[in-house]
């Protein structure tokens, strides 16, 4: 199936983007992490939506993984930006999802 490998790092990245948009309410300065916690539920929700859909092996897909991957990049610059190891962890699984968007519309 062509699509395995991405929904398999969709659904990497939808569990880090949770998990980091909720351990960054937990952090100190919360007020700081808005940027994040935002970016961390868009790339959440647009991952999930694209995994959806390619679940459904609809065709018409290009747009919305290049919009995942626009995403995912951007949660992973910001993620990056951060020192706790949430934040790192879901910059790296962003990262991923990237890669393997790249290799979908390749």
């Amino acid at each position: 199936m062509r699509n395995e490998k991405l929904i398999s790092a969709l659904g990497n990245c939808i569990n880090h983007c949770n998990y980091c948009a909720d351990a960054c309410l937990d952090e100190d300065h919360v007020k700081k992490m808005v940027d994040c916690i935002r970016l961390d539920r868009v790339c959440a929700e647009v991952c999930s939506a694209l995994n959806q859909v390619l679940a459904i092996d609809y065709k018409d897909v290009r747009g919305l993984v290049e919009y995942c991957k626009k995403v995912c990049q951007a949660c992973a610059d910001e993620c990056g930006k951060h020192d706790a190891k949430h934040c790192k962890d879901c910059a790296v699984a962003c990262k991923q999802c990237v890669k393997a968007c790249e290799t979908f519309l390749a």
